[in-house]
């Protein structure tokens, strides 16, 4: 239901943000900001809320039953971000609190840095440039930081939505890859053909593939998708990329599986329990490691913005949402 249109409503923006955000916000809402990017505890944040009915988040805010029933005046949390399992979204549906996201404006932007962590780590890029910068570079060997190829091989994608199949394209347009995927639901064929890429079962997926990409979203089922028992089905020359959610990869298993040489390498751009990273990613020289900046471009981080600062005029001024979840 749309706030009454004579009211201007409360709302809370829980992060920093672009100014020109708040510029726009401004004339719909009362509003807090909290530009000095202050990490609040669960706490602090239902202390911010109270009298306010929309609040913009990102993934570091948590949204769950117990907040919902401290702050009730809450109509409406705008994240941020695609993904939302900083959202309990049972919850939130049960309460009538309203959730969006921000689907589709950062696609192509995460598939680009997808395929650039894909590269820098078969390529091994990361790992010499820390062998130069230390001044050990001082002559040429055959096998020197040799790694592996991405043109003709073979590109496996867990997770085969937006960014997945913008990814496909890359891959087998762009650098020859036999694709290969596995979704919950195989796409329709004209789809496929579009993206050049084949549906497969999951474990001929981790058999198959010289370079997996994980770009599934985050549930309690994909919780650990890629751990031991899976990382073993790999080849040995293989390489993996999360640009997913952290969690969807067991990180201890992985580290184990880098040390003791069961893949070849991996690109982290999530982690578990972020932004703490498990320490014995750390130690391994074969990880590419990046803080969840795979849709960090200033357009894209605006777009992003924009439609989550829409998604809380449209509701709260217009009863609807341009980006529902629930």
């Amino acid at each position: 239901m749309a706030i009454d249109a004579f009211m201007k409503p409360s709302i809370l923006v829980a992060r920093a943000v672009f100014p020109q955000i708040l510029t726009l916000l401004e004339p719909h809402f009362e509003v807090t900001s909290n530009q000095d990017d202050t990490l609040w505890t669960p706490a602090q944040l239902i202390d911010k809320l109270q009298g306010k009915q929309g609040v913009f988040t990102t993934g570091s805010e948590r949204i769950d039953a117990a907040l919902l029933a401290a702050c009730p005046d809450l109509k409406i949390c705008a994240n941020m971000a695609v993904g939302y399992n900083n959202f309990d979204l049972q919850a939130m549906t049960a309460a009538g609190i309203k959730a969006t996201n921000t689907p589709d404006v950062l696609t192509e932007t995460t598939a680009d840095f997808g395929f650039a962590l894909l590269m820098a780590t078969a390529r091994r890029m990361a790992e010499s440039e820390r062998f130069l910068r230390a001044g050990l570079w001082n002559r040429w060997r055959y096998d020197m930081f040799a790694g592996s190829d991405i043109h003709g091989s073979t590109l496996g994608i867990l997770g085969m939505g937006r960014i997945g199949q913008a990814i496909a394209k890359r891959g087998a347009h762009g650098f020859g890859m036999k694709v290969i995927y596995h979704n919950r639901s195989r796409l329709d064929v004209a789809t496929e053909l579009n993206c050049g890429a084949t549906w497969v079962s999951k474990p001929d997926l981790l058999q198959q593939a010289d370079h997996l990409i994980l770009v599934l979203p985050y549930s309690a089922e994909a919780r650990h998708a890629i751990g031991a028992a899976e990382l073993a089905q790999m080849k040995p020359s293989a390489t993996l990329v999360n640009i997913a959610r952290g969690g969807i990869v067991d990180d201890a298993a992985l580290a184990a599986a880098l040390k003791q040489g069961v893949i070849a390498a991996a690109g982290l751009d999530v982690f578990e329990g972020e932004p703490a990273v498990h320490p014995d990613l750390l130690t391994v020289p074969n990880v590419v490691l990046t803080p969840h900046i795979a849709s960090a471009t200033m357009p894209t981080r605006l777009a992003m913005a924009q439609l989550a600062a829409d998604n809380l005029i449209g509701f709260l001024k217009h009863g609807k949402a341009v980006t529902p979840l629930n």
